[in-house]
């Protein structure tokens, strides 16, 4: 069994964790960390999360985001706001994560992307380690740092739907203005999952379908039928006539 790590969350907190700020005086305030401390809390969570599985010796493949990103094409402002700079070690620990771990950056792709697209391609040999909501898109087998879960096809596009309406403020597009995971929840039971619901919803608060097809493409975390392997490109998300 291979385990899909989101390895972007992983190395990003425990570097952060370990820096420590040293106080000099005269106006001087210097971030440090120790490498070796920030390495050991990388492989140790890791480990961890290999032992909640009964499986032996588990394959861990690590992904980490391009710092290309396709989705700013389709909308400038995406994860604008996250602009902070990346903790001390982050860089170097992540390069000594290369001899010991197959790493996986797919270019202009974020980590789930590159899971996602993973998963997908050998669908009875992965589980996806990741915290991130946005995986539940993803059929297949799901941990996420809590519990392992079955991902349906059908439960996938379902949440795709619904971030498509709730949008994700941490990722920068809207959604419909009002409507939360709850309430697109409760919209779809009603009136069904399908991209007239998706139209009709953004209509009513006069946005257009363009509108909404732009919310679909940010909120799609691709498979393998969403990628371009000839052209090393992702695929647009574009709604068919069983949507």
């Amino acid at each position: 069994m291979k385990l899909l790590i989101d390895a972007d969350f992983i190395v990003y907190k425990n570097c952060a964790a370990c820096e420590c700020e040293v106080d000099w005086g005269n106006d001087t305030i210097l971030v440090q960390s120790f490498f070796s401390d920030a390495y050991r809390a990388v492989t140790r969570e890791l480990n961890v999360i290999a032992d909640q599985f009964e499986f032996q010796n588990p394959e861990l493949i690590l992904f980490f985001s391009s710092p290309k990103n396709f989705r700013k094409k389709i909308y400038p402002e995406y994860k604008g706001h996250r602009n902070r700079k990346k903790p001390c070690g982050y860089v170097r620990v992540i390069e000594k994560l290369k001899t010991e771990y197959l790493v996986i950056l797919m270019d202009e792709l974020e980590a789930d992307d590159a899971m996602g697209i993973h998963a997908t391609l050998h669908p009875d040999q992965c589980t996806i380690c990741s915290p991130d909501k946005d995986m539940r898109q993803i059929p297949g087998q799901l941990f996420d740092m809590k519990e392992t879960m079955r991902v349906s096809k059908e439960s996938g596009r379902n949440w795709h739907y619904i971030q498509t309406l709730a949008g994700d403020q941490t990722d920068g597009y809207s959604g419909v203005p009002g409507i939360g995971v709850k309430r697109a929840v409760s919209l779809f039971e009603e009136k069904g999952y399908t991209w007239s619901t998706i139209v009709e919803a953004f209509e009513e608060k006069e946005l257009t379908e363009e509108d909404a097809l732009m919310n679909a493409r940010l909120a799609k975390i691709l498979t393998k039928d969403d990628y371009d392997f000839k052209r090393d490109k992702p695929i647009l998300w574009t709604p068919t006539a069983s949507d």
